[in-house]
């Protein structure tokens, strides 16, 4: 079962962030379009470069091969595609380690019987990205806890993480990298709206299904979900911050 896409209201949530919010947002805004501008000047796009010298793209294999991980960070993201029904190319799932959040974080308590990563091994997903075929982010969403085998964190604490999200490497493409953590600071509302849908969403389906380890449940499996425009996003973050900056 797919989460029904959350009712994200832009112009009021832009509205309530303070004017320092805004200006973070913007320089992110700038940061995509720039990556995106250097990336399209050598016909290249931000899936394009994860998927180039890998051979035959097939679907469920993740791209590119290892993922992309940062060592100092600890940010890891890989890209790959198995919902041909939701319209998109396929999406990037984007993550943190242990030694990148913050202290004393603590995955949820969990009683089941599945193992979970622990220790340095730990990881918590954040949010996947939806792209189309150009290669442009068109949606995100967050997952039950089988579907990326993570470590599982409450939402405050992943919401703690998405700042912490910073691709800065060469591999496979310094200016996917780059595009790929600005992106996570623009769409910073919708990250942190798409996380608190997704504890929501578990906590409903833990009421209704009171015998199952709803974090191993395969009939839920997309816990929260938005659309996503970067036209749009940059447009109405214009208009909020020419507001803030007026009072």
């Amino acid at each position: 079962m797919d989460s029904t896409p959350l009712k994200f209201d832009l112009p009021k949530a832009l509205a309530e962030l303070p004017t320092e919010a805004l200006e973070r947002m913007t320089e992110a805004a700038d940061a995509v379009r720039e990556n995106l501008r250097l990336l399209k000047k050598s016909g290249q796009n931000l899936v394009g470069q994860c998927l180039a010298h890998q051979g035959t793209f097939y679907e469920e294999e993740h791209y590119p091969k290892g993922d992309v991980y940062d060592a100092e960070s600890h940010a890891q993201y890989y890209y790959h595609a198995h919902r041909p029904e939701s319209g998109e190319h396929g999406h990037f799932h984007t993550f943190l380690r242990a030694k990148g959040m913050p202290r004393k974080t603590r995955p949820v308590p969990y009683t089941g019987e599945t193992e979970r990563p622990s220790g340095k091994d730990a990881l918590s997903h954040i949010v996947a990205i939806s792209m189309n075929r150009p290669g442009l982010p068109i949606g995100m969403f967050t997952t039950n806890r089988w579907v990326t085998g993570e470590t599982f964190y409450s939402c405050d604490d992943v919401i703690a993480m998405i700042d912490r999200f910073d691709v800065e490497q060469s591999y496979p493409c310094l200016a996917t990298n780059r595009a790929l953590s600005a992106l996570m600071q623009l769409f910073r509302p919708q990250v942190v709206a798409l996380l608190k849908q997704r504890d929501t969403t578990l906590e409903a389906w833990a009421k209704l299904h009171p015998d199952r380890d709803i974090y191993e449940d395969r009939k839920l499996e997309i816990t929260s979900i938005v659309d996503i425009s970067i036209e749009r996003q940059t447009n109405e973050l214009k208009k909020a911050l020419r507001r803030a900056r007026q009072k």
